[in-house]
């Protein structure tokens, strides 16, 4: 390299260098506040965080210590009184407080705990619909078979953690209402799929058999002979 190019790339060197001190003289605080924006906002967010878990924890507690009381009454009316944060958390209050209140023989006030849990748009379906199978149970005694057999049939679909239940729940009303064929096909579905629990399996058999039905075959012999017996 000649020494005319080496002084031609010296002085462009220096130029540059000038253009960026002169750039961050000028426009050097803004990457200061965002240095600043940036640290502020993770303390921020750990701050929120630490606070939701410190919320999480009080609420926790507020329950273990309510539901420690010496009598049913007493805990519902100690879970009411808790005041979670979080809708989700609120739910499971909810529910826990309306289990209670079911307990104390208070069936309005649980009614009332579970219907505003099942009716709120703004919590993940889990929540609602154990809030209805509760609502549903509790309200067996004023609802009419075919009332129960629709909210039941509500919480039957893809992704429902409560298919299986609310499916043991329509045999139910089949036996109430004299459907015993649509009861046997109903158990005998239950005691053969793979996400049933070893109790669930165990109670639709002993119903086919007091039906008259074969646990282990959908539609056997002896179901259809119930089936023609019982309409």
């Amino acid at each position: 390299m000649s020494e005319t190019d080496s002084f031609i790339e010296e002085v462009t060197e220096e130029v540059r260098r000038d253009r960026l001190f002169a750039l961050m003289r000028r426009y050097g605080w803004i990457a200061v506040l965002a240095v600043v924006l940036l640290v502020g906002g993770a303390a921020w967010n750990e701050w929120r965080k630490a606070q939701a878990e410190r919320a999480a924890q009080e609420t926790g507690d507020a329950m273990i210590a309510a539901l420690r009381a010496d009598d049913s009454e007493t805990r519902a009316r100690e879970l009411v009184d808790v005041n979670p944060e979080t809708a989700g958390a609120q739910a499971v209050v909810s529910l826990l407080a309306g289990g209670q209140l079911i307990e104390a023989g208070e069936h309005d006030a649980a009614i009332a705990e579970l219907k505003a849990v099942s009716e709120r748009s703004d919590l993940p379906l889990v929540y609602r619909q154990v809030a209805l199978f509760k609502l549903l149970a509790v309200q067996a005694d004023s609802l009419s078979p075919e009332e129960r057999r629709e909210g039941y049939a509500s919480l039957i679909g893809p992704g429902s953690q409560l298919r299986l239940l609310a499916e043991e729940q329509l045999a139910l009303i089949d036996m109430e209402t004299g459907k015993t064929a649509s009861a046997i096909e109903r158990l005998q579905a239950i005691a053969q799929d793979e996400g049933a629990t070893a109790g669930l399996r165990r109670r639709a058999s002993q119903l086919i058999v007091a039906l008259g039905g074969e646990p282990g075959t959908r539609g056997g012999a002896n179901g259809a002979v119930t089936a023609t017996n019982g309409g």
